[in-house]
C-alpha cells in the first residue's frame, strides 16, 4: 500500500553545498557565542550577569541542535536500527550523551491497520527502553508520560488521527531510571490511497536540556528584574527622607543674612558609581540666634532606608542644640551619648563648624572626621585637627576644639570621606590643595563647587559624597 503524508508532496533533498554553507555559518557563530559566555561574569551574587550567562548558555544549546540537525539533514536518515532480537549495544537504555543530536532525535510510526508500531534505535535510547522489547503502541504511549500530561498526548494523537491535524506538542515522560525528560513530539496522520487514515508518523526529540536552560533565562532575568526594582525602591526610600532633612536649601546661599561680614556658601552631593546603594552622609549650614553660622558635615555607617531616617535625627539634634548655644565640642559629646541610646546603636563621623562673622574666626570639631581645607592667596592646606574618635565607638568621650581666623576671599572646603575612588591610592588631603589655583580664580563659592564637581564627579565612589563650601565675603 502506497502511503502518502496528508497535505505533503515529496520534497526534493536539499544541495548539499547549501546544507554545508549554513553548518558552516552555525558552527562560526556559535564560536562567537561562546566567546562571549567566557566574558560574562560567573559571580553568583551578580543578578545580570547570571542573566547574561544563562542567555548564552541557551544559545549555545539552540545553536548545537541547529548544527547537529543541518549535518542529519546533509548526512540523510540514520542506518536502520537493529531488530530487537539483536541488541545494539548492552547499555543502549541507558542516558546517551548530551552532546549529541542523535542520541536526542527519534523517530516512530504507528500503523493504524496493523496495530504494529516502529521506533527507531534513538527512541529507545530517549524513552530508556530496551531495544530488544516491542515498540509501545499508540495505547501504550500514555503509560510512559507522567499523569499530569496525559491528556495533553490523548488530545494531540486525537486531533491528529480523527481530525487529520499535525501534531505538535510537548509532554514529559518518566524513564525506568525515574528520570524525568521533556518530549516534543511533531508528527502528522498518513493516508491510504482512499483518502483514510492509515498510520501517524512522529519525530521525537529529547529537549529537557533546552528547556532547562530556557528556565535558567526567566529564573535570571526574574532575579534581575527583582534586583532592579529592590535597588530602585531603597533608592526611592532613601531619597525620599533625604528630600526631607535639611538643608532645605538649595543653590547658592549667603549667611547670616542680617548683614556684615557673611559666608558665600554653595553646597551639593557627588552621587556614587553606578550600582552601588545610597548612603547616609549630610551637609548642612543655618544660621544661629546669636548671629553665628552652623556648617556641618557627615555621615552614618550602612545604607538604606533606616540609616537615612538616622540621618535625620542626627541632623535635627545637631541643629538643636547648636541652636541652644552648643559649643562644637560638646555638641558631639552629646551627639554620641544620643547614637549610642537609640534602638539599633550606630557609628558614624562628623564634623561641627561655628563661624562668628564680627570676628571672622572659626571654631570647629571633629569626631572621626577629615579635617576642613582653607584655601588662601593660591596655597590650600589641611587645617590642625584636634583629637576626635568617631561618633558612638566610646561613650561619653570628650572631644577637643580648634579655633582658626579667616581672612576676606578665603574659601573653607568641607567634606566627607567617600570624595575620591578607593583604588585611586590618593586621599582628599593629598589632591584638594592642588585645587588652590582654581579656587582663586573663582567668583563665588557656587563657581569653586563646579570646580569640584569636574574634578571629582565623575568618580567610581563606593559611597555618595557631599562637600559644602564656604568662602569669606569682604
Amino acid at each position: 500500500m502506497s502511503h502518502l503524508s496528508a497535505d505533503r508532496s515529496p520534497a526534493q533533498p536539499p544541495g548539499r553545498g547549501s546544507v554545508d554553507a549554513l553548518i558552516s555559518q552555525a558552527r562560526r557563530l556559535k564560536g562567537q557565542v561562546d566567546a562571549v559566555r567566557r566574558e560574562t561574569e560567573d559571580d553568583a551574587s551578580d543578578p545580570q550577569g547570571r542573566w547574561e550567562r544563562a542567555l548564552c548558555d541557551l544559545a549555545l544549546h539552540q545553536l548545537t541542535d541547529l548544527d547537529e540537525h543541518l549535518a542529519q539533514l546533509r548526512d540523510g536518515p540514520p542506518p536502520v536500527p537493529a531488530p530487537p532480537q539483536e541488541p545494539a549495544a548492552a547499555d543502549a537504555g541507558t542516558a546517551p550523551p548530551t552532546g549529541s543530536l542523535l542520541s536526542r532525535v527519534g523517530s516512530a510510526e504507528w500503523n493504524l491497520l496493523t496495530d504494529e508500531a516502529g521506533w527507531s534505535g534513538d527512541l529507545y535510547r530517549i524513552l530508556g527502553r530496551d531495544p530488544a522489547s516491542p515498540a509501545l503502541t499508540l495505547d501504550e504511549l500514555p503509560s510512559l508520560v507522567l499523569e499530569a500530561d496525559r491528556p495533553r498526548l490523548t488530545s494531540m494523537v486525537t486531533d491528529c488521527l480523527v481530525d487529520a491535524r499535525p501534531v505538535d506538542g510537548e509532554f514529559r515522560i518518566v524513564r525506568p531510571d525515574g528520570a524525568v525528560r521533556t518530549v516534543h513530539m511533531m508528527g502528522e496522520p498518513v493516508l491510504d490511497a482512499d483518502g483514510g487514515t492509515a498510520s501517524m508518523w512522529a519525530v521525537l526529540r529529547d529537549v529537557s536540556e533546552l528547556r532547562r536552560s530556557q528556565s535558567a533565562v526567566r529564573e535570571t532575568r526574574d532575579s534581575l528584574q527583582h534586583h532592579r526594582r529592590r535597588a530602585r525602591t531603597e533608592r526611592r526610600l532613601a531619597a525620599e527622607p533625604r528630600e526631607a532633612v535639611p538643608p532645605a536649601w538649595r543653590g547658592p546661599l549667603r549667611l547670616p543674612r542680617s548683614g556684615g561680614p557673611a559666608l558665600d556658601l554653595a553646597a551639593g552631593h557627588l552621587p556614587a558609581g553606578p550600582g552601588t546603594r545610597i548612603g547616609a552622609d549630610w551637609y548642612d549650614a543655618i544660621e544661629l540666634p546669636d548671629g553665628d553660622t552652623l556648617l556641618s558635615v557627615g555621615g552614618l555607617t550602612g545604607h538604606g532606608p533606616g540609616v537615612t531616617s538616622d540621618t535625620a535625627m542626627v541632623l535635627g539634634a545637631v541643629r538643636g542644640m547648636a541652636t541652644a548655644g552648643a559649643a562644637p565640642a560638646p555638641l558631639l559629646s552629646w551627639l554620641g551619648r544620643l547614637l549610642d541610646t537609640t534602638a539599633q546603636p550606630a557609628l558614624g563621623s562628623a564634623l561641627c563648624c561655628r563661624y562668628r562673622p564680627k570676628a571672622r574666626t572659626l571654631v570647629w570639631a571633629r569626631a572621626g572626621h577629615p579635617a576642613p581645607l582653607l584655601f588662601r592667596d593660591g596655597t590650600g592646606r589641611v587645617l590642625d585637627a584636634p583629637d576626635g574618635a568617631p561618633l558612638g565607638t566610646a561613650p561619653g568621650t570628650a572631644y577637643g576644639q580648634a579655633e582658626e581666623t579667616l581672612e576676606p576671599g578665603d574659601v573653607l572646603l568641607l567634606h566627607t570621606g567617600a570624595l575620591l575612588p578607593p583604588d585611586t591610592g590618593a586621599t582628599p588631603a593629598d589632591r584638594l590643595p592642588g585645587l588652590a589655583a582654581r579656587f582663586g580664580a573663582a567668583r563665588s563659592a557656587r563657581d569653586c563647587l563646579r570646580v569640584l564637581a569636574e574634578e571629582f564627579g565623575a568618580g567610581e565612589r563606593d559611597d555618595d559624597a557631599c562637600v559644602l563650601v564656604a568662602r569669606v565675603t569682604p
